[in-house]
């Protein structure tokens, strides 16, 4: 495939996972769903040889109309990255790693760490500064090594880790993102829930920094099609920082992927300058669109969904923000479900204030309800 200009010097394609679809089972995907972890969908993942921590199975919460979303944050380390991190470090293990190596500074190296311990691996995380705290306690309860270097750095060092410790690496090493390739895997089995309690919706909204769960839930779609379990596929949204956007960018400029400039966004966690071919290959094939939204948008949907009771970091929101506003010019006949993939906990700046301490007279209490 042709990728113009510069990029076309920088772009890494990444590996791709099949399997003998003939053999898939008839009972892997029942009318109804009852949640037994991944190993539900063993026929269609890499070997789960790393034991896991009962990740899967969240919920499907309906809002008003037709709209559900997907709440990420009941995985066990709050996040949508434990299912990647249940089959990459089945990898490590696979491989006969003493441990893993990670380069992030949020959900994916909490995760990672959560997994390593759980596999009794070693774990280095390279953060950068600025974690949030949720994510620090994680590290330092599962006995993680982080070592926070410029961000820049983490790179180099993760492939002087490998090369020199024989870690295995459950992130990304390449300038334009390739992922780990089990990781996607772990992602596609949202989709295999969503159908399982939905059937097929007419569309995803997807929070996306590099695309990988973008990809992994087209992918767990495709592949229901292609063992005939349904007629169709749904489209897929990709929702990005306004910020930033390396995925809109390329879908915008025909090439495979983008590397551009990121401004200042609280979205942490999907502020990437750098997309990848599978997020943009995507919204292609599926007949969707690469949505930008700005802070307040995700403000306004992370409020909406506290509103609600489902309590997710800024960036977990966009999924719900991108919808909101496409949701103005155009028309889904069909149910729709937005990605929710974080705990509000993971947002920066949380749990660190001191509350205040309001006095226990009546009068006082009775004020502060009556404002309620």
């Amino acid at each position: 495939m042709a990728v113009r200009g510069r990029a076309a010097r920088k772009l890494a394609y990444p590996v791709e996972v099949d399997y003998e679809y003939g053999q898939v089972p008839e009972e892997l995907f029942p009318g109804s769903w009852r949640g037994d972890g991944l190993e539900r969908w063993a026929p269609l993942l890499p070997p789960l040889l790393a034991p896991g921590l009962g990740e899967g199975g969240t919920p499907l919460v309906q809002l008003a109309g037709d709209v559900y979303v997907k709440d990420e944050s009941r995985n066990p380390t709050w996040s949508h990255k434990d299912r990647l991190n249940r089959c990459a470090v089945s990898a490590a293990v696979g491989v006969g790693a003493e441990g893993i190596v990670v380069a992030s500074s949020g959900n994916h190296g909490a995760s990672a760490a959560a997994y390593a311990a759980r596999a009794g691996l070693r774990c280095v995380v390279l953060a950068s500064a600025g974690a949030p705290p949720a994510v620090e306690s994680f590290l330092r309860a599962y006995g993680a090594t982080v070592l926070t270097v410029p961000a820049d750095a983490r790179w180099p060092l993760l492939r002087r880790i490998v090369t020199e410790f024989g870690y295995h690496p459950v992130s990304n090493s390449t300038l334009t993102h390739t992922g780990h390739a089990f990781g996607a895997e772990g992602y596609k089995t949202i989709a295999y829930e969503i159908f399982a309690d939905l059937g097929v919706p007419d569309s995803v909204f997807v929070p996306t920094g590099y695309g990988e769960v973008l990809f992994g839930v087209w992918k767990g779609f495709v592949e229901l099609n292609r063992i005939g379990r349904t007629d169709r596929i749904p489209r897929m949204f990709s929702c990005e920082p306004a910020a930033g956007g390396p995925l809109a960018q390329a879908i915008a400029l025909g090439r495979d992927a983008m590397q551009v400039s990121v401004g200042s966004t609280a979205a942490y966690a999907i502020d990437t300058p750098v997309g990848g071919y599978r997020g943009v290959r995507t919204v292609r094939e599926s007949g969707g669109a690469a949505l930008l939204v700005d802070d307040a948008e995700m403000t306004r949907a992370q409020n909406e969904l506290c509103r609600n009771g489902l309590w997710q970091e800024l960036s977990a929101t966009a999924g719900l923000a991108g919808f909101r506003k496409r949701a103005q010019s155009a028309e889904f006949p069909g149910p729709v479900v937005c990605i929710a993939t974080s705990s509000g906990f993971k947002d920066q700046g949380v749990a660190t204030g001191v509350p205040d301490v309001t006095e226990p007279e009546w009068e006082t209490v009775r004020e502060a309800v009556r404002r309620a």
